[in-house]
């Protein structure tokens, strides 16, 4: 597990962005495992900013999101269809037909998990999976508890996570209960892995995932068990890893 400690939120999404954008152009026909969340809208705008400067083409990009919400259709304004499009696919040149996400308003959610397993092992499988990390441990909706060996399934979310997404959802109006989620043994067939985090309030589960035991309770804990896991933390976020110190002299800024 590389952790890269820099000094600020925006210093930290420059370098996630970077190190996508360097990945693809190795690999033009990449397949990217995407995420969603706070954390990753200024990830994408540099993304964007890069793609815009004909510094990386996603032409021959194919994606897989982690996760939809079940009951939202695509173009609900809180779908992760709708973030995706919004945030990111509208504004860079990757095909939209191999831009994937479950389908969160489907009749049989747990028939579209298991079709969404199989394409994405149809595809070959993820080159690089991006990485959000939740207060609670959680890695995609993969809450504590889950099966260090889950492939995507339907998952209930915990209330923390409820609480802690309703500020993207408009007054009166709260996270479904229920989402598709890539189970962590997806996650962890992954090529490479690259985790972002932020902000003080995710610095409990930075200490656990890094250097906690490796635990259901926590699940990015399993990422300590990947072959090629990059973290980038700014300041805050690493501020409660014992080993700090070594960490910047190991990898410094």
């Amino acid at each position: 597990m590389k952790v890269l400690i820099l000094d600020t939120p925006d210093a930290v999404s420059a370098r996630a962005a970077g190190l996508i954008a360097s990945h693809v152009r190795d690999k033009p026909d990449t397949v990217l495992g995407l995420a969603t969340g706070g954390t990753m809208e200024t990830v994408y705008d540099r993304v964007i900013a890069l793609h815009r400067a004909g510094e990386v083409s996603f032409a021959g990009v194919t994606s897989f999101n982690l996760d939809e919400y079940v009951g939202l259709p695509g173009d609900h304004p809180r779908s992760y269809r709708h973030y995706m499009d919004r945030k990111l696919f509208d504004h860079i040149d990757i095909d939209p037909a191999r831009a994937h996400l479950p389908r969160g308003d489907a009749p049989d959610p747990e028939a579209v998990a298991r079709a969404y397993e199989n394409a994405i092992t149809a595809a070959g499988g993820i080159d690089l999976q991006l990485l959000g990390l939740g207060a609670n441990g959680h890695i995609g909706f993969n809450e504590p508890t889950s099966s260090l060996t889950s492939i995507t399934r339907l998952k209930t979310l915990a209330r923390s996570t409820r609480d802690a997404n309703s500020r993207f959802f408009p007054d009166g109006e709260t996270p479904p209960r229920l989402a598709i989620t890539m189970g962590v043994g997806t996650i962890m067939q992954a090529r490479e892995v690259l985790l972002v985090a932020t902000g003080e309030a995710k610095a409990q589960a930075v200490a656990q995932v890094v250097e906690g035991a490796v635990s259901a309770r926590w699940p990015g804990s399993i990422l300590q068990m990947h072959r090629h896991a990059t973290l980038v933390l700014d300041r805050a976020a690493a501020g409660r890893l014992e080993l700090y110190d070594y960490l910047m002299d190991v990898h410094p800024e």
